[in-house]
């Protein structure tokens, strides 16, 4: 723990610097520590492109699909990407608890 020192006058006192907020807990976000490539290749497993490419219309999953180009294409496309982890939600943790 530092100390930082204020000045009063002619004395000096020393105070507690104060610790960082503590932030929400994770199990607030079920998807909190989940990599999107998981969920990329959980839903192409379980679904597969052409499936992903008619619920979700999207290049990366209709045109020579891939990985590496799905997720360059979702980690820089917000609307695409929340599309994406809503379905994981659904599909994937309907049952869980943490859903």
């Amino acid at each position: 723990m530092e100390i930082k020192k204020r000045h009063t006058g002619k004395q000096v006192e020393a105070q507690p610097e104060e610790a960082p907020a503590i932030p929400a807990p994770a199990q607030a976000d079920p998807l909190h520590g989940v990599k999107l490539a998981d969920i990329l290749a959980y839903l192409v497993k379980t679904h597969g492109w052409e499936a992903m490419g008619r619920r979700i219309a999207i290049k990366c999953f209709t045109h020579g699909p891939s990985v590496s180009s799905s997720l360059h294409f979702l980690r820089r496309t917000p609307w695409a990407r929340a599309k994406v982890e809503a379905w994981y939600r659904e599909d994937a943790l309907k049952g869980s608890k943490l859903s």
